[in-house]
């Protein structure tokens, strides 16, 4: 089932996540209906705060940047309680996009290599190390977790440049193909 997505604004979004445990429920139906989301928005991840849910949960399928960066084909993932332990090498910038930003892309710095320790979906252990578009994206859906929009990391020159497109957003003046839920309409179409 495709879940709305929670538009910019959205006071939740700041949030920090809460862990979860094996017991969590109908945590297998919620993961399956978090990729057909991500899949019918045309995202490559989805955490669980942008769908309302205030848990420590993401998904990344970075397929569609196989082209471009080969690190990026065949990597489908699930992060439980994810924690990003070390963050290495000289930040690159890379134009990143967002489902609950929907029309906005701006360059972002971030580390090029990552090791995060997370439980996969059957709460299976790992500890990690990522480089290039993997960390990239896990990265951003890993701000999400801690209450951290990309927009947050942008200078304040361009916060400022972008603001009356993050308020429209938040209003729902904006056009997406996929169901949004907008902080500052009135009535909600989804």
């Amino acid at each position: 089932m495709k879940l709305p997505v929670l538009a910019f604004g959205t006071a939740s979004l700041k949030n920090k996540s809460e862990s979860i445990d094996k017991d969590f429920p109908e945590l297998k139906q919620l993961i399956e209906n978090m990729f057909e989301t991500m899949y019918g928005s045309a995202g490559v991840g989805l955490a669980a705060p942008q769908i309302g849910k205030n848990i420590r949960l993401f998904i990344v399928d970075t397929s569609p940047f196989g082209d471009d960066y080969p690190d990026g084909k065949d990597f489908k993932r699930v992060f439980i309680n994810a924690q990003i332990t070390h963050r290495t090498g000289d930040e690159w910038a890379f134009n990143e996009g967002c489902l609950c930003i929907p029309e906005v892309r701006e360059d972002v710095m971030r580390p090029p290599t990552i090791t995060i320790k997370y439980y996969d979906e059957d709460f299976n252990f790992h500890t990690e190390t990522y480089s290039g578009i993997r960390a990239r994206v896990i990265q951003h859906e890993y701000d999400h977790i801690e209450g951290i929009l990309f927009v947050d990391r942008l200078s304040p020159l361009k916060k400022m440049l972008i603001k009356g497109k993050l308020s429209a957003i938040s209003k729902g003046l904006v056009a997406t193909k996929y169901k949004m839920i907008y902080p500052q309409l009135k009535k909600q179409i989804i």
